[in-house]
Parts: structure tokens; C-alpha cells; sequence
């Protein structure tokens, strides 16, 4: 049987992140993607240049219209952008107990563009973040969501990976694509402990959806019934694939994809 997932996150018209690269991704990992989409961007490889949010109510009416109809295995959850759609999609997913969630917590854009409004950082951390069977935060991403610096070595990352899982998400997995080294290792907290996970920083500029691709990639192992520890571990050989073939692309001047499809090819 082929899992359905399910990403709610922003569009990115240019094909790199949000809900086309969870498509890509979901696609690529042999299961059926579905979207919701709560923001519209006009983005490229270069940086953010608008955004559009779709209201909340709407963002609501697309996913009871999933859920009344089609059998969710995983959902993704990426750019929220404000209070509102975080406290709506809460609810909604608050009513599907043993739906696997992963969390991506969309705030920066690669140019720097802020994706998620800052009175909107409290909604996700309170609401969202406890319904999460894997929160995937990088290194900003994870200091703002404890208000906190930014780690700068692994036993930081460690300790913040930690104390996100203390506030209610299942498993938590620190990137640390951030740090200052030649490693790019992240570390999962779970019930179990701490894993590290190494990986060896790839010289490309090719990163443009990088987040997005990782924790769809996640939920689609999930939904196909992998444990968490599994379904990381795959997701991370997945992306590191995904980077280092993105040479292949031509897409963009600027941040490029990452090559999604690259087994088909």
C-alpha cells in the first residue's frame, strides 16, 4: 500500500522549497503527496520578494477537505507564517491522533527573508511544537524557539535539542549545517537518548530547499511505518544524494536546488 502524505507549508513558485520541493520529495520516496498551501511567495534561488497568506479559515477548509476524504499516513508541517494559521492548524491536527507529524519550523529564508512572523514564534512552540513526532530546527531556528543564542558546538546543540524535546515533541532533530567546521553533524534527541549523525559539509551553493527536502523526506519514511531513528537516517542519505547531484541542475543565479529527482535520472 502506498503512503499518502500530506505537506501544509507556503508555495515557492520557482520549484526549489516549500510545498513543490515536498511534492518532489514525497514523490521520490515512492508515496502519494498531497499540499495545503498557507502562503503564496514570489521567490527564486536569489531571495523572497513577496508573500501573500492565505487566511486561515481557507488553510482550515483544505484540510478538512483532506482529511474527510483521504487516508493521511504523515503530515509535514513547514512555512505557518502567522499566529492564526499555527492556533488553526493546532486544532485541526490536534484531532488525529497516531497521524505521524514532522515540524519543520520555516522562520528564515536562505537571502534572509523572515518567513514567519515574530508574534507567530509563541503559537508554534506552544501549540505545534508539542503535536510533533520529529521537530527539525537548524541552528537559528532552534535558538529562537528558546530564546536563546545560537549554538555553536555540539554539546550546545545538544543541550537545545533537549530542551525542545522537554516542551512536548517526540523526537527532535538539531541540523548543524550552521556550525563552523568542515563536519555538518546534526543530533537527534528521543526517548532512547542522543544520536549523532555525521555528515561531511558538501562546497556547493546548491542548499535552496535544503530543510524542506530533509523533513519531507522524514515523513514520508514515517508514513511508510519506519521508526523515527530509521526514518532519519534515510532522509539524511536522501538529501546528501539530493546535494551532491544538484550539479546536475541548471536552475537560478543564485541559492540553487537541490536535485530532488536524482534517482530517476
Amino acid at each position: 500500500m502506498i503512503a499518502n502524505i500530506l505537506s501544509i507549508a507556503g508555495s515557492d513558485p520557482s520549484g526549489g522549497a516549500g510545498i513543490q520541493a515536498d511534492l518532489k520529495t514525497f514523490a521520490a520516496h515512492g508515496t502519494y503527496g498531497m499540499a495545503v498551501v498557507t502562503a503564496l511567495t514570489a521567490q527564486n534561488t536569489k531571495g523572497v520578494y513577496g508573500v501573500q497568506i492565505v487566511p486561515a479559515g481557507f488553510v482550515a477548509d483544505q484540510i478538512r477537505a483532506v482529511f474527510d476524504d483521504v487516508r493521511v499516513d504523515a503530515v509535514k508541517i513547514g512555512m505557518i507564517a502567522n499566529a492564526e494559521i499555527a492556533e488553526t492548524v493546532a486544532d485541526i491536527l490536534s484531532r488525529q491522533p497516531g497521524v505521524p507529524i514532522v515540524l519543520d519550523p520555516v522562520m528564515i529564508a536562505k537571502g534572509g527573508a523572515s518567513l514567519l512572523a515574530e508574534q507567530a514564534v509563541a503559537a508554534l512552540r506552544d501549540r505545534l511544537l508539542p503535536l510533533a513526532t520529529v521537530l527539525t530546527p537548524n541552528l537559528p531556528e532552534a535558538a529562537a524557539l528558546l530564546g536563546e543564542p545560537e549554538a555553536r558546538d555540539r554539546h550546545t546543540m545538544a543541550e537545545q535539542a533537549e530542551a525542545l524535546r522537554a516542551r512536548g515533541a517526540r523526537a527532535v532533530l538539531v541540523k548543524g549545517g550552521h556550525l563552523p567546521e568542515d563536519e555538518s553533524p546534526d543530533v537527534l534527541a528521543d526517548p532512547a537518548g542522543l544520536t549523532w549523525l555525521e555528515g561531511r559539509r558538501v562546497q556547493t551553493s546548491n542548499t535552496h530547499g535544503t530543510g524542506c527536502t530533509l523533513s519531507s523526506a522524514i515523513a514520508a519514511e514515517l508514513g511508510k511505518g519506519n521508526d523515527v531513528v530509521a526514518a532519519v537516517r534515510t532522509a539524511k542519505l536522501y538529501l546528501a544524494s539530493a546535494i551532491h547531484r544538484s550539479g546536475e541542475l541548471d536552475v537560478g543565479s543564485g541559492h540553487g536546488p537541490v536535485h530532488h529527482l536524482h534517482a530517476t535520472s
